[in-house]
């Protein structure tokens, strides 16, 4: 009786982990972020509040490369065209050309009710436990760009410029020059205090700025990109690794005012792109609780070369099969050309000729207005 009681009480304990691996393999979430005039994506219905959403990462990195104006893989189902179709609006002539996307590790969600950008956003759940998907990519047809570059040194004026940008401050320590202080604001009405003397708080600085100096580079690139007849799509890539290195070090409270800093990071970039894209652009945050350390981000970005235009390309082979094949080529070629050029001398011989020993009476542009008997 004994050994049926701990038979039963360790298969609860293996489904109990069980479920719960499976539960933290599925926890991940994305908002696709409209333009200013929501004219790229769905608006989400008051019945969609209720209902749970889910995406796959090959039906989401279909949905970016739709929006950068390319056709979905062709291993997409029809159950995700129907997704796809809940989130972008059907008009395939009207794409942005131009996404933000960020992947955000630590966190499975970024639910913010005063946050007005993301309460307005279209959300869906991301099932993390399948295959990494991948965002094809025609060659010389979208610029990637991406946002993971840090710098190599963390000076006090580029924090200083990070603290300006986010309403904030930064203080430098005379007597210790490597422990500034950089106080920013959070939505709750405190300050957030971050010191680059701890490990923590400098990797998440390191992010921010990281976010904060490849944005303006960003805008940069996308003005000279502007200047082109026809530019290119253009994709701006990046992963948040921040809130990960708060959450090894600190309890939920500094983590929870890591979120709001990192929310006014993003309201305040995404603003910048709106500007500087002029509407044209769709931002798409990515929450992934359980980060993938082999890769930068959950999508894998290809380049692919687009098939050749000429359909009637000459194929290749070995050597002395080619020269044979040029060869023959060459013979039917001058063949065609012989015959067309001495029927054409032909033809026009005849033609003179006739014209020659024409009565002028029978010809009737010279005579259209002759009565002949």
């Amino acid at each position: 009786m004994d050994f049926h009681i701990r038979s039963v009480l360790h298969l609860f304990i293996v489904s109990s982990l069980i479920c719960s691996l499976a539960g933290a393999e599925t926890s991940g979430s994305v908002f696709f972020i409209d333009g200013q005039n929501r004219q790229y994506l769905r608006t989400p219905s008051t019945n969609d509040v209720g209902q749970s959403h889910s995406m796959s990462p090959l039906e989401l990195g279909a949905a970016v490369s739709v929006l950068l104006g390319f056709a979905p893989p062709a291993t997409l189902s029809a159950a995700g065209s129907s997704k796809l179709n809940e989130v972008l609006l059907p008009n395939p002539f009207d794409r942005p050309h131009t996404v933000f996307m960020l992947e955000v590790t630590g966190v499975d969600d970024l639910v913010a009710p005063q946050n007005g950008m993301f309460s307005e956003a279209f959300r869906s759940k991301v099932i993390l436990n399948s295959d990494e998907a991948q965002i094809e990519l025609p060659d010389e047809e979208v610029s990637v760009f991406s946002l993971d570059e840090t710098l190599a040194d963390l000076n006090d004026e580029e924090l200083s410029g990070l603290a300006s940008w986010l309403g904030g401050s930064y203080t430098i320590d005379a007597l210790e020059p490597m422990n500034g202080k950089l106080i920013v604001p959070v939505a709750s009405g405190t300050n957030m205090n971050l010191y680059v003397s701890k490990k923590a708080d400098k990797e998440f600085m390191a992010s921010l700025l990281a976010l904060f100096h490849n944005s303006r580079r960003a805008i940069e690139m996308h003005e000279d990109l502007s200047q082109a007849t026809q530019g290119p799509a253009q994709l701006i890539v990046g992963r948040f690794d921040g809130i990960k290195a708060l959450q090894e070090q600190y309890g939920h409270e500094v983590v929870q005012q890591g979120l709001d800093v990192l929310l006014a990071t993003l309201s305040k970039m995404l603003d910048s792109f709106q500007a500087a894209y002029r509407g044209q652009i769709v931002g798409v945050i990515v929450c992934n609780e359980i980060s993938s350390p082999q890769s930068g981000t959950i999508l894998d970005l290809v380049s692919t070369s687009r098939p050749s235009a000429r359909w009637l390309a000459e194929k290749v082979g070995s050597n002395a099969t080619n020269a044979t094949t040029i060869a023959e080529v060459a013979l039917v070629r001058k063949t065609l050309a012989w015959v067309t050029g001495i029927i054409l001398l032909i033809s026009t011989l005849l033609g003179i000729y006739l014209l020659l020993n024409m009565p002028l009476t029978r010809d009737t542009l010279l005579y259209s207005n002759v009565k002949l008997d």
